[in-house]
């Protein structure tokens, strides 16, 4: 049997931290290579800080982009003083993706155990955009990237996948 290609998918990636640079971006780079690999087009890269209205700009900026199809955001989805990611994020959602949460704590757990109750990652969709919120973590960009995100952006995942969601308005 002969899969058919895959659709590639206009994606945007958005480190969130006060501390690293395009020098020092490990996990966002990842994620930019990854989504590239994988045939999907890399839209924009952007770092921002941890400052809810930087973060809300950007974000409401991809969205109202129509040929934006998917983010993903690394950064600021713990419990420090400055991880304001779902805070920023989770108000522009008109759809929460409860299951991306917990599919990759459980994910996590395996991999670092009851550490991962300190991660609040988290996804939705936004006006027909999805959007994964990972966090900064290279290894947990890479778990959140392998095991979900590249499953759930392929158009030949079955049963289901989001890509036919992402693009029913084209």
């Amino acid at each position: 049997m002969v899969l058919s290609n895959p659709k590639p998918l206009s994606i945007a990636v958005l480190t969130i931290s006060d501390t690293r640079n395009e020098k020092t971006d490990s996990s966002g780079q990842f994620l930019a290579e990854s989504l590239v690999t994988a045939g999907h087009h890399l839209h924009e890269k952007i770092i921002a800080k941890d400052d809810i209205p930087s973060i809300q700009a950007v974000v409401k900026n991809w969205i109202s982009d129509r040929s934006v199809n998917a983010i993903i955001t690394t950064g600021g989805t713990g419990f420090y003083s400055r991880d304001i990611t779902p805070e920023a994020i989770s108000p522009l959602f008109e759809k929460p993706i409860e299951g991306f949460g917990e599919l990759f704590r459980a994910i996590s757990y395996q991999e670092i155990g009851a550490s991962t109750i300190q991660s609040r990652a988290f996804g939705g969709m936004a006006n027909n955009t999805c959007i994964f919120c990972l966090p900064g973590s290279q290894n947990a960009c890479k778990s959140g990237w392998n095991k979900i995100i590249a499953k759930q952006l392929d158009s030949r995942t079955k049963p289901c996948h989001f890509v036919d969601h992402l693009l029913c308005s084209e």
